[in-house]
């Protein structure tokens, strides 16, 4: 197998959940800001042209962030980061699947419409830049309602998972671009600091 990766909170969630298992591949970047996901041998690999895609042995290509953790966990149990359990990989698919539509997709697309739009405008339809203003402010409230609803260590209580790895991965990112966690959270800015601390963090 090999992954294909390149910058960007997608293929650091994989990267990210990788290290945590202890999963070592080689792998090939691809240069997104260059348009080679959109063009070349790649698109023919990933239709969809998105970052990262795992292609297996036999050259078949699995992609989209939570499939490749999903397909790796069922390759690699232990450590598990979706769960060992029917309810638990239940809680931690509803969490990943709460966290990827409801903060990660609108804060993307609110990036991709304001300082990402050079980037991305000529690739595929983006909102306007005050429609990408709003999707900030939405994803900033979803931030502020998760902040509310946590008590644990974790999101799903005192249990790491992927879903830890995707919000952590998206939260930096938005950092870097102008979508900072909002003033007044609690939980939240405690979380990042255990999760910053662990050496998969680094991948």
């Amino acid at each position: 197998m090999r992954l294909y990766d390149s910058i960007g909170p997608n293929p650091r969630v994989v990267r990210m959940a990788m290290a945590e298992k202890g999963i070592n591949l080689p792998s090939v970047t691809i240069d997104i800001t260059a348009g080679v996901n959109r063009s070349s041998d790649y698109i023919t690999k990933v239709p969809a042209g998105g970052t990262p895609a795992l292609e297996l042995d036999d050259g078949r290509v699995i992609s989209e962030i939570t499939v490749i953790a999903e397909y790796l966990e069922e390759l690699h149990p232990a450590p598990a980061i979706i769960g060992t359990t029917p309810e638990e990989r239940a809680e931690t698919r509803k969490w990943v699947r709460i966290i990827d539509l409801g903060y990660c997709e609108v804060m993307a697309n609110g990036f991709r419409a304001t300082e990402g739009r050079r980037m991305f405008e000529s690739r595929f339809p983006l909102m306007s830049k005050s429609g990408g203003d709003e999707l900030k402010a939405i994803a900033a409230k979803k931030l502020q309602w998760l902040d509310g609803l946590m008590t644990g260590d974790f999101i799903c209580g005192n249990r790491f998972t992927l879903a830890d790895i995707l919000l952590f991965c998206f939260v930096d990112f938005g950092a870097q671009v102008g979508q900072p966690l909002p003033d007044g959270l609690v939980w939240l800015p405690a979380w990042h600091q255990r999760m910053a601390a662990r050496p998969a963090a680094a991948a």
